[in-house]
């Protein structure tokens, strides 16, 4: 793992945006996209919501995905290997670049074929501790013309993504605008925050 963890260091520092293609095993991700397929068949996942608390709303002509967080109380062998996986890479940017890190959260994502979310920070309004954002796509054979790519807005130009098996986005929550363009395909992905503070 540590070539994945190198990679997205160097790729946030050049680029303000850290991509690794391999930093999901290709068993593991292949385990959590079966969990989260599982989960949408038993109407387990929610709408996702804009805002936070009592400020949540669902609003479907900005946001369209649905969502179901991960926790070790659910005790699924395959959620505990990814957050064990995410337990090493905190220590690591700790160690490494001194971030401060204290918590994470994440969820999976189920975007059906037509849906979107606009343009957007991952930054509540009321609660500024989310300091970076990480996406990890479980889409296997993703074409082009599959659509759901993510577009980045840096300053003076868009960094667009595909939402390819195994591979990982990292960024700064309260820097960089982005969206999920419109999907052709169902999309899968495991979304979350690093937290400070």
């Amino acid at each position: 793992m540590q070539k994945a963890y190198e990679d997205i260091v160097s790729t946030y520092i050049d680029k303000q945006v850290g991509v690794s293609q391999r930093f999901l095993s290709d068993s593991l991700a292949t385990a959590l996209r079966v969990n989260l397929i599982a989960l949408n068949s038993g109407n387990q996942l929610k709408e996702a919501g804009i805002g936070n608390r009592a400020k949540r709303t669902i609003d479907l002509s900005n946001r369209g995905d649905k969502i179901f967080w991960l926790d070790r109380s659910h005790k699924d062998v395959f959620e505990n290997q990814f957050l064990d996986q995410m337990d090493e890479f905190v220590s690591y940017l700790n160690r490494t670049c001194y971030t401060g890190i204290t918590a994470y959260e994440f969820h999976y994502a189920l975007y059906e074929k037509g849906t979107f979310y606009k343009r957007h920070l991952d930054q509540f309004q009321d609660n500024k501790s989310r300091a970076f954002t990480m996406i990890m796509y479980l889409n296997v054979d993703w074409k082009e013309e599959d659509g759901g790519n993510l577009c980045i807005y840096h300053e003076n130009h868009k960094q667009i993504i595909n939402p390819k098996n195994g591979s990982c986005v990292f960024f700064k929550s309260t820097d960089l605008e982005h969206e999920v363009l419109s999907c052709n395909q169902q999309r899968l992905s495991i979304t979350g925050w690093f937290k400070t503070g």
